[in-house]
């Protein structure tokens, strides 16, 4: 059976006009008008429109256009007709039309948008879903965002690693781990790639980055949380916090300007026009940051405190574009974050915002040993467990700072999607792990 095709739909120009052509995909809706007949092949590039006068078409081909049900694959070849109104300013007049797999009926949900369904029978049944244009559209955003960082990281001089998801000792300390057994012993899924990212540092790989799925055993169950999501990491030698802050701005900008230049048909398929941010981006000490929620809400923080949830949509509301919040209560951040030598309950970390939520926490790290010893000491944690880690630190580890990028927040943001599961093709919450 022949099943190639020679273009997608978004391949064929007004140049190809009289061209015969081959386009694989699926039926996505069939209008029977009496005199003429339209189906609608749908691949993943866009949609073209069959046109069929039945006085003049081959009725093998009719007849075989009549009996596909909706969401079949099928092999068209045919002539191409310029036609303003079609989608793509074109239309197929078909010679050939093979059914390469039938499709039952009924389907598990509409795929052209005119009916909606719940985000539960969307998940359920994501292989279908996916084939809607609107969700493709913003999977193909996605590649491009990834894309995009990739190419910024690697013009940068960052080196892409690949760090263990299974671990024996928690990254960050505390209860969020999901636990696993490991052959006769007990291990972790991975919270972050922190702890090996710095210890590439000790390796002399100098600049470093990952995008990998991190686990978080935390019980939310908001539009915003995951428990398995993707983290956009870096790690780089002797740079400050404030180096990998301009870094992390420029690195916003130029996602945003790749995914105008190189999504623009995904872009109009959701309806979005990219407000591209301008940087530097504003910063805020986290002293500010307080008094400012402190000006604009009714629930009012203390210096030591995190910011809830409501103090981020106060303070981005204020803010109005993406911003940085720095130089944090020492004590309410990783243990492995660098206070500062002159005011040593404050550290160099810092938060980057969008107003409606945080996208990236980073800092510059402690790179003295024994300093590091005793921080992790001072959270409550056992060093000795960290034996693998802070022998990194021993044997000449330059100053170093990164910071962690939350994928799905990036691209939600961005796009202005309400529910971060909207992004993963198959997300993992408390309440589902599967499909």
């Amino acid at each position: 059976m022949e099943f190639r095709r020679t273009h997608y739909t978004s391949q064929v120009t007004q140049e190809m006009d009289g061209q015969t052509v081959k386009l694989a995909g699926w039926v996505h809706e069939i209008r029977d008008l009496g005199g003429i007949m339209f189906l609608i092949l749908r691949d993943r590039e866009g949609m073209a429109q069959l046109t069929m006068f039945k006085k003049t078409i081959d009725p093998q081909v009719l007849e075989t256009a009549k009996s596909l049900s909706r969401e079949s694959v099928i092999l068209v070849e045919g002539s191409v007709k310029l036609e303003a109104k079609a989608p793509g300013g074109y239309e197929l007049v078909p010679a050939r039309i093979d059914l390469l797999n039938p499709a039952q009926s009924p389907l598990p949900m509409d795929t052209t948008g005119k009916v909606n369904a719940e985000l539960d029978t969307r998940l359920d049944n994501r292989f279908m879903d996916v084939r809607r244009p609107r969700v493709n559209a913003v999977f193909q955003i996605r590649h491009h965002t990834l894309s995009a960082v990739r190419n910024f990281l690697e013009q940068e001089g960052f080196l892409e690693i690949n760090t263990p998801k299974v671990v024996a000792t928690a990254t960050e300390g505390g209860t969020a781990l999901f636990p696993i057994t490991y052959f006769d012993t007990e291990a972790f899924l991975n919270q972050s790639p922190q702890l090996f990212k710095q210890i590439m540092m000790s390796g002399g790989m100098d600049r470093v980055f990952e995008i990998g799925p991190i686990f978080r055993a935390e019980e939310h169950d908001t539009t915003r949380h995951l428990n398995e999501a993707t983290s956009i990491d870096i790690e780089a030698s002797f740079l400050d916090h404030e180096d990998v802050m301009q870094l992390l701005e420029n690195l916003i900008v130029h996602v945003y300007e790749s995914v105008a230049k190189n999504c623009a048909n995904s872009l109009k398929t959701i309806g979005k026009e990219l407000d591209i941010p301008k940087a530097p981006f504003k910063r805020l000490t986290y002293d500010e940051a307080i008094e400012l929620n402190n000006e604009h809400s009714k629930e009012l923080l203390e210096w030591g405190d995190d910011l809830s949830t409501n103090a981020e949509k106060v303070i981005g509301k204020v803010m109005g574009e993406h911003y940085f919040i720095k130089d944090w209560p020492t004590e309410i951040k990783p243990y492995y974050t660098q206070p500062y030598e002159d005011n040593p309950e404050l550290t160099k970390a810092f938060d980057m915002m969008h107003p409606r939520m945080e996208l990236s926490s980073g800092a510059q790290r402690i790179h003295d040993h024994d300093l590091l010893r005793q921080r992790i000491q001072d959270q409550g944690l056992n060093p000795d467990g960290f034996d693998f880690y802070l022998k990194a630190f021993k044997y000449g580890i330059p100053p170093h700072s990164g910071w962690g990028l939350g994928a799905e927040r990036l691209v939600m943001t961005m796009l202005d999607i309400d529910n971060i599961r909207d992004v993963v093709l198959f997300p993992r919450d408390r309440k589902r792990v599967s499909p």
